[in-house]
């Protein structure tokens, strides 16, 4: 996993590129404590309203086109597929 961290905010997490549409995010923080974007879209209900950040997709998205992530190399079984 590559670390990157967000041009907005600055919050670093770990990031994996599967495809061009899968992307593998592992967070080192609590995400609440570690994303204003998150942490400002709670409802009532203590739920967060955005699925992603918008800012970090487009920091990771960024270094995606510029070649400092590539395509993850790494590969696993698929079950009903081992022999």
């Amino acid at each position: 996993m590559e670390s990157v961290s967000c041009n907005t905010c600055g919050n670093r997490v770990l990031v994996e590129k599967y495809s061009e549409a899968h992307t593998s995010i592992q967070w080192l923080d609590d995400v609440d404590g570690a994303c204003p974007r998150f942490a400002e879209s709670h409802t009532r209900d203590g739920r967060a309203r955005v699925p992603t950040c918008r800012h970090l997709q487009e920091s990771i998205d960024g270094l995606v086109l510029s070649g400092q992530i590539g395509m993850s190399l790494r590969s696993y079984p698929v079950p009903g597929r081992l022999e």
